[in-house]
């Protein structure tokens, strides 16, 4: 095992612990795609008020894009660039790491797609609308489902850190192309 696994893993025992059960539920629910659902709300009604329809459809319509583009690029390294296993199937961790209801995710996390997906909603939508708070809440947003996944064990925190830089990326080249194409 190499020096940056093996601070990934420390790293991962040191974050993952058992927090009882509204901790686990909040991070189940936290872990949900259907957790971003108000802030999704709340981010096409911003997006409308600042643009209109037409913009806030075209906006709307790549962040979807992205979002799968993310998903299928978190796929491609975990099933053929780079698999790596969770946390969940790594044997050494095998009975000392906190899991939610039995919930042990797919073989393979390598890139989070929950890290890579929120990102790049995240910074897309903030660079859009630009208002602090909304930034903020964004931010925290992305915080949350990121340790969710790390919380729940499925995750290293490489994993989350890829995933991150991989959605972030994702973010700015559609708000590069939307900068470009669409204002």
């Amino acid at each position: 095992m190499n020096a940056i696994t093996q601070l990934d893993q420390q790293l991962f025992l040191l974050l993952n612990f058992d927090g009882g059960g509204v901790m686990d539920r909040a991070m189940w629910i936290a872990s949900n795609h259907l957790f971003g659902l108000p802030l999704y709300m709340l981010m096409v009604w911003l997006l409308w008020r600042k643009y209109g329809w037409r913009k806030m459809l075209i906006a709307f319509a790549m962040i979807v894009v992205t979002v799968v583009l993310a998903d299928q690029i978190c796929n491609l390294f975990k099933f053929v660039l780079l698999p790596k296993l969770r946390p969940t199937h790594t044997p050494e961790l095998q009975g000392v790491i906190h899991t939610v209801g039995g919930y042990i995710g797919g073989r393979y996390g390598t890139v989070s797609a929950h890290a890579a997906t929120t990102a790049s909603i995240a910074l897309f939508s903030a660079l859009l609308l630009r208002k602090w708070w909304w930034s903020v809440i964004v931010a925290l947003w992305v915080v949350v489902v990121c340790y969710s996944r790390i919380y729940l064990g499925v995750h290293f925190p490489m994993d989350i850190l890829c995933g991150v830089a991989l959605g972030s990326l994702l973010g700015y080249v559609e708000w590069w192309i939307w900068r470009k194409k669409v204002i």
